[in-house]
């Protein structure tokens, strides 16, 4: 028990910790803050792709710290994006992270889409992926 009583607080803080080294050591990066910020962008552009529906099914299984992070700014009256190829996917990703000095792009990219294959049951990867355009879809590998 914590000090506080809050043990779902502190439980997610761990979670959200675990998935960020999880996800530095994937990429090999040092700054943990660059890693959150790669996470971050990388859901928002998958959530901005997913129905409504799906969306919430997908965040059921984040941890509750990162569900927040999912549905930052999120305007459903403007999702799903009609974006269809994976260039530009990858160039609205590159965009926000702008000056990240680690950053490399599809490769880094990827290593979020291993995570979430990690960490989310292979039927919601699964359908999460069936729901993107095909050539976004194949810069996220199966499960």
């Amino acid at each position: 028990m914590t000090a506080q009583g809050l043990e779902v607080i502190d439980h997610s803080i761990h979670l959200t910790h675990e998935w960020i080294n999880e996800l530095a050591e994937r990429l090999g990066w040092s700054s943990k803050r660059s890693t959150l910020r790669l996470l971050r962008i990388t859901l928002h552009h998958i959530r901005d792709h997913l129905l409504v529906d799906e969306l919430a099914q997908m965040s059921a299984q984040l941890p509750l710290l990162i569900r927040g992070f999912f549905f930052e700014g999120w305007m459903p009256k403007r999702t799903p994006i009609k974006e269809r190829n994976a260039q530009d996917f990858l160039t609205f990703i590159a965009d926000q992270m702008g000056d990240a000095e680690e950053y490399r792009g599809r490769e880094d990219i990827k290593c979020v889409f291993d995570l979430l294959n990690n960490r989310l049951s292979r039927g919601e990867i699964e359908d999460v992926r069936a729901t993107l355009p095909a050539p976004i879809r194949e810069l996220w590998p199966a499960p």
